[in-house]
């Protein structure tokens, strides 16, 4: 499973080694260093894991199944370069190298003692395919001292990019480190399986029954810790497209409700440049629209607005739904009198009843208008319930 798997891990990781490598052009931080040596280190990780590329690095090397030392010493090697991301992402630098020194120096202790328990403990054919399982059924001192280091490492990355996932300053920050950190579950199946292959080595057997799960558990934590790594950098892009859909999709909504209410008030409408952009245009079509219903308000009549606020009021409808049936009954009843020439006895002086804060509220509350426009019921009803028979016959 590991020539299948593992390749695939390798090419992910080289992309996001290629595409922050962009990124140092313009940022050489300390985190940014950091992350691109663990880029490249997973890359050589899982490269080497190839059985075919395993074989011949190691006869390269000259040292039976010196790829295995090399790919966990790479792993080693990214602890420290993932402790050094998080660390710098949650202290200034003099705080982040003071808590990184002790981590540092724990794990080359731990890379000194993997390569002499290796030296000692060196098998006599090359193991492409089940080298942590032989190390854990011969040598389970060297396959220990490794599981320790990563399971420590791992429960320690989660831990740091939960933690830091709550005051992250950007959505697309805290969504990488919450993906970092739910990749902790995977790891420590794959640590579980390798403490099962060094049990079952006592007991004269193997963790063959078991090694596809904790192939796939390291590879699932692998590509989602890379995604999580890089998401910071290309997720806002995402946002960019989502506005723009968004925006495609509310212009849609809005430019049908915009013809009907400027229809008989075309004084609000300005004629824009063919070029303008589609945020030009609904920009316009959101202010246009609000001025439209100024200048009807002479045709509103109060007692449409009372009888709406009963009917939402009655489906139980809350705040700015209540306010679009009632802004989207005065709006129809005015361009009813318009037509008619009818004007009402009393007329409102408020044609608003929502106010929202930004630009992106009032876009989604002229959506919910424009629906409450085009075919509520409870707007029907309002105006059912405030028309005169003789009103009817006029319209």
């Amino acid at each position: 499973m590991n020539s299948v798997l593992y390749p695939v891990c390798a090419g992910v990781a080289f992309v996001a080694l290629l595409y922050k490598t962009r990124v140092l052009r313009t940022d050489r931080s300390a985190a940014q260093l950091a992350l691109t040596g663990n880029f490249l280190l997973l890359s050589i990780t899982y490269t080497v894991s190839t059985p075919v590329v395993w074989v011949a690095t190691s006869r390269a090397a000259g040292i039976v199944n010196f790829s295995g030392l090399l790919t966990q010493s790479c792993v080693v090697l990214m602890s420290a370069c993932q402790q050094l991301v998080l660390l710098h992402l949650t202290h200034e630098r003099a705080t982040a190298w003071r808590k990184a020194v002790p981590r540092l120096i724990g794990l080359a202790l731990v890379l000194a003692t993997m390569v002499t328990l290796f030296s000692v403990a060196t098998i006599q054919r090359e193991a492409p395919n089940d080298f942590a399982l032989s190390k854990a059924q011969y040598y389970p001192a060297y396959i220990t001292v490794y599981l320790l280091a990563y399971t420590a490492n791992q429960i320690d990355v989660g831990v740091l990019g939960w933690r830091y996932a709550k005051v992250a300053p950007t959505p697309w920050l805290r969504r990488g480190l919450l993906l970092i950190a739910l990749t902790l579950p995977f790891a420590l199946v794959y640590s579980a399986c390798r403490a099962a292959d060094v049990v079952a080595g006592q007991f004269g057997t193997d963790g063959r029954a078991w090694e596809p799960v904790a192939q796939i558990a390291v590879t699932i934590a692998t590509i989602t810790k890379i995604i999580g790594w890089t998401l910071p950098d290309w997720g806002r892009h995402l946002s960019t497209l989502g506005d723009g859909v968004r925006d495609r999709l509310t212009y849609r909504e809005l430019a049908p409700f915009h013809r009907r209410v400027t229809a008989l008030v075309p004084e609000p409408v300005i004629p824009l440049d063919p070029r303008a952009d589609l945020r030009t245009r609904l920009y316009r079509t959101v202010v246009e629209i609000r001025d439209a219903q100024w200048s009807l308000r002479t045709w509103m009549d109060p007692a449409v607005a009372d009888a709406a606020r009963r009917r939402a009021e009655a489906a139980r409808l809350r705040d700015d739904d209540v306010a679009a049936v009632i802004e989207a009954a005065q709006l129809r009843a005015a361009l009813q009198a318009k037509a008619a020439q009818r004007p009402p006895a009393t007329h409102t002086h408020a044609p608003r009843v929502a106010e929202p804060g930004d630009l992106a509220a009032e876009l989604a509350f002229q959506r919910k208008l424009a629906r409450a426009f085009a075919g509520s019921p409870h707007v029907t009803a309002a105006l059912a319930d405030t028309t005169s028979p003789r009103t009817e016959e006029a319209a």
